[in-house]
């Protein structure tokens, strides 16, 4: 036999009996490039959403999705291992995480956090208004809220956030959604005893505009929000009850109002990244009430 031969055969041999190669981590850009890829939007470098600290060159060793990257997430996050955290809000403390004026000021909270995340090699990626509706139909925060609540089979329109609910009253629904998320600190307005079953569900921070036009709506008696300027929404809530109208608002604060949306979105997300586990690390309700 010739050498050559005897040499193919040898090396034939030796690569059928060795151990398959190891999977090699994706890195936070080729898993950032699946994602934006995925929800199919524009991701303009000037909107809320993308990239908000981190190298994208780093090797993920896994994924925390969560809805807030506070301090305390961040920690927990990187105990467990997982180096890219997928947020649904702001990291730096504004709408754009602008970190402009943080730093003229040597912020030592801001200056704490992001010496956190590059100690522990950790890239921050935010995916707010592409889980949001009109951006993702049906809106990925109302899906997995109304999962959470049994809500879904009371919604008639999957764009439109609108319940028709069996009879109840606003102090039994609120305790209810009390119940069902775990809301330590929550807040209502209007007659608790009023007899309600048309409800509308604005999660986050929708702000005074939209409020206000779905409490203007007749097929609207509750108002179920995330937070609210007490000035506006809440006023306007107090007044109309006042003023004699079928209308209440139950405030249940932003990180609960929103928090069930990560759960949807890990289930989206781990398809895509088989090499590396996906986790939701909830955010804690930042809110207490003394006893």
């Amino acid at each position: 036999m010739k050498p050559f031969r005897v040499l193919a055969l040898v090396l034939a041999s030796l690569a059928a009996g060795a151990a398959p190669a190891a999977p090699v981590n994706p890195t936070a850009q080729q898993v950032i490039d699946r994602i934006t890829t995925g929800l199919n939007g524009y991701w303009p470098a000037t909107g809320n959403d993308g990239l908000k600290d981190g190298d994208t060159s780093t090797p993920v060793t896994g994924i925390a999705v969560t809805m807030m990257s506070t301090m305390d997430v961040l920690e927990r996050s990187a105990a467990a291992g997982l180096n890219l955290v997928l947020t649904h809000e702001p990291t730096f403390y504004s709408g754009n995480d602008s970190l402009t004026r943080l730093e003229q000021e040597n912020d030592a909270v801001t200056a704490t956090k992001r010496a956190f995340i590059k100690e522990h090699h950790m890239v921050v990626f935010r995916i707010h208004d592409h889980w949001h509706f009109p951006l993702r139909v049906p809106d990925g925060v109302v899906t997995g809220v109304f999962r959470q609540m049994d809500w879904a089979k009371y919604q008639h329109d999957k764009t439109q956030p609108l319940l028709r609910m069996p009879p109840t009253t606003v102090k039994a629904l609120a305790l209810d959604i009390k119940r069902r998320i775990g809301i330590r600190s929550m807040r209502v307005v209007g007659n608790p005893d009023m007899a309600v079953t048309k409800v509308a569900f604005l999660p986050g921070a929708s702000g005074w505009d939209a409020h206000r036009a779905y409490l203007q709506r007749d097929d609207v008696e509750v108002l179920v929000i995330g937070e609210a300027r007490e000035w506006e929404t809440v006023e306007y809530a107090a007044d109309s009850a006042t003023q004699g109208l079928h209308k209440a608002l139950i405030i249940l604060g932003h990180v609960p109002s929103e928090q069930a949306g990560s759960s949807v979105l890990v289930e989206w997300l781990t398809p895509r990244v088989p090499e590396v586990s996906v986790k939701e690390v909830p955010t804690a309700e930042p809110f207490w009430s003394p006893e």
